[in-house]
C-alpha cells in the first residue's frame, strides 16, 4: 500500500511503500537508520540486517544523500521520536541516484545556501518554515472567508502608485509608463465599494535598495479593505486576524514549531487585544530611552521600533502618525490636522513593522488636495478619485507582510528564508 510519511499514522502495524529522498543515513555492522522525506514530512526507517534480504541491506548501506527511493516496511510507534512513528524496513528501491550532493551536514555558508537555495528547501528546518507560511496561508483564508470577505485580485501592473513612484520598478506597458505594484489598495478600495469586504493576497514590488534583515525587493501581502469601517473598527480587525493566524500555527504546526525551537509559550499569549501607544507617546518614549537622534515627525527605523516593542510581550499598535510621513490616501485626526488615523502594528521579539493600516480619506476635495500636495498627476488617479463621487463612505484597509510574519511567528533571523525564492538587492538567482 503506498501512502506518505505525514499519513503513516494510520497504518500502524501495516506494510506501506513510501515514495521519499534520502535526508540521511547512519548505519553500523548490523544495523541502518535511513532518515526519510517525501514533502509532507520526516520519518526514520530503520534497517535490521538480520530482518532482511543482504541485497536490501546493502542498498540501505549505499544509498547517497537525496537518492529518490521507494522504501517499504512497517509503521510502528516510536515515542523516541518527535514524529511519533519510525518504518521497520523491509525492502528498499533506488529509483535515482544522487551524486555529489552539494549540500551535506556540516555548516555552510549563507551565500552558499542562498545560491543552492533551490536544494536548501529541502532542509528539515527550511522545510518547517515553509510549512508554517503555509499554514499562515490557510489560516488567512478561512479567517477572511468565515468573517464574510470576498477575495479579489488587483493587477500587479499598475499605471499609478498608492505611495509615489521613488521606490517602483518602472517598465514600458507598450506606449505607456508601467509599475510592479508596490501595493493592491487603490485597487481594492474599488473593490469594497462594490463587495463591501474584500481582500487580496499577491506579490508586491519595492525598487528599495535595503540589505536589512526585515526587507525584500518582492514580498507577499495580504490587503483587507472595508467599506463603513472607520479607524477602531479597524483595528478590531486587525488584532483578531494576527490572534487567529498565530493560535492556528500553534494548533496546526507543532512539530514544525518543534523543528525550529521555537518559544511556542510566546505564541501562545498572543490574543487580542493588543496594547496601543501613540506617536506622540512613542517619541517621548524614546527620548527617555536615550535615543536622541528622533524627534517628532521623523519615522522609526528598526532600533526604534524593537525599543517600543520590547516594552510588551505582545504585538503593539504604534497610533497617530504625523500627516507629513504617511501616504497621501489617509484620513485626517477629526481634532487634529498634524496626524493621520493610521497604525502600524509591530511585532514583539524585534521582528518590526508587520501591519500598517488606516482609515481612508473618502472625501472628494480633500484627496484631490492631497493628491495635488503630493504632486501625482491627476488623470492617472481619476478612476480613484471617482470612489469619492459615486455614493462614498468612510472606509479602512491594511496590508500584512506575509514574510515577516512567518519569520517572526517561526523565529526565523532573515525574512529571506520566509519566502521560497527570494528577492534581495543582490540576487536573482536563483
Amino acid at each position: 500500500m503506498k501512502t506518505t510519511i505525514i499519513e503513516v499514522h494510520k497504518h500502524v502495524g501495516e506494510e506501506v511503500t513510501i515514495g521519499a529522498w534520502i535526508a540521511n543515513k547512519r548505519s553500523s555492522g548490523k544495523i541502518a537508520f535511513l532518515q526519510l522525506r517525501d514533502g509532507s514530512g520526516f520519518i526514520q526507517g530503520v534497517v535490521v540486517k538480520a530482518e532482511v534480504e543482504e541485497s536490501v541491506f546493502q542498498a540501505a548501506k549505499s544509498v547517497t544523500q537525496e537518492t529518490s527511493v521507494y522504501v517499504t516496511g512497517i509503521v510502528r510507534e516510536d515515542e523516541r521520536s518527535p514524529f511519533g512513528y519510525e518504518l521497520g524496513v523491509t525492502g528498499v528501491e533506488v529509483i535515482h541516484e544522487a551524486v555529489d550532493y552539494p549540500i551535506t551536514p556540516k555548516n555552510h555558508g549563507t551565500e552558499f545556501l542562498m545560491d543552492n537555495r533551490h536544494l536548501w528547501l529541502r532542509s528539515k528546518k527550511q522545510h518547517a518554515i515553509m510549512k508554517i507560511r503555509n499554514e499562515v496561508i490557510r489560516a488567512t483564508y478561512e479567517f477572511f472567508n468565515d468573517n464574510g470577505f470576498s477575495k479579489v485580485d488587483p493587477p500587479i501592473l499598475t499605471g499609478s502608485a498608492p505611495e509615489g513612484t521613488s521606490e517602483l520598478f518602472a517598465t514600458k506597458y507598450f506606449d505607456e509608463d508601467a509599475y510592479l505594484s508596490q501595493s493592491g489598495q487603490l485597487y481594492m478600495e474599488a473593490a469594497a465599494m462594490a463587495l463591501g469586504k474584500v481582500f487580496s493576497f499577491g506579490p508586491t514590488f519595492r525598487a528599495e535598495k535595503s540589505k536589512t534583515r526585515r526587507h525584500l525587493i518582492e514580498f507577499w501581502m495580504i490587503e483587507p479593505e472595508m467599506a463603513f469601517y472607520e479607524f477602531e473598527d479597524n483595528l478590531v480587525v486587525q488584532e483578531q486576524y494576527v490572534s487567529f493566524i498565530v493560535q492556528s500555527v500553534v494548533k496546526n504546526c507543532k512539530l514544525e514549531l518543534g523543528i525550529l525551537d521555537r518559544d511556542v509559550s510566546k505564541l501562545e499569549k498572543i490574543q487580542s487585544p493588543f496594547p496601543r501607544i501613540s506617536y506622540d507617546d512613542a517619541i517621548k518614549f524614546l527620548n527617555e530611552k536615550g535615543f536622541d537622534d528622533i524627534q517628532w515627525g521623523d519615522d522609526f527605523g528598526a532600533p526604534h521600533e524593537t525599543a517600543i516593542a520590547e516594552s510588551y510581550d505582545m504585538p503593539v499598535f504604534i497610533t497617530h502618525y504625523p500627516t507629513g510621513i504617511k501616504p497621501f490616501y489617509m484620513q485626517p485626526h477629526p481634532e487634529r490636522d498634524d496626524v493621520v488615523l493610521c497604525a502600524d502594528l509591530i511585532a514583539p521579539e524585534g521582528y518590526g513593522e508587520i501591519i500598517g493600516g488606516s482609515e481612508r480619506i473618502h472625501d472628494y476635495d480633500l484627496l484631490k488636495q492631497r493628491l495635488e500636495e503630493h504632486n501625482l498627476e491627476s488623470d492617472a488617479y481619476k478612476w480613484y478619485l471617482e470612489l469619492r463621487q459615486y455614493g462614498s463612505v468612510p472606509h479602512s484597509g491594511f496590508g500584512l507582510g506575509l514574510e515577516r510574519t512567518v519569520a517572526w511567528i517561526s523565529g526565523t533571523e532573515h525574512v529571506r528564508e520566509a519566502i521560497p525564492f527570494p528577492r534581495l538587492l543582490n540576487r536573482l538567482y536563483p
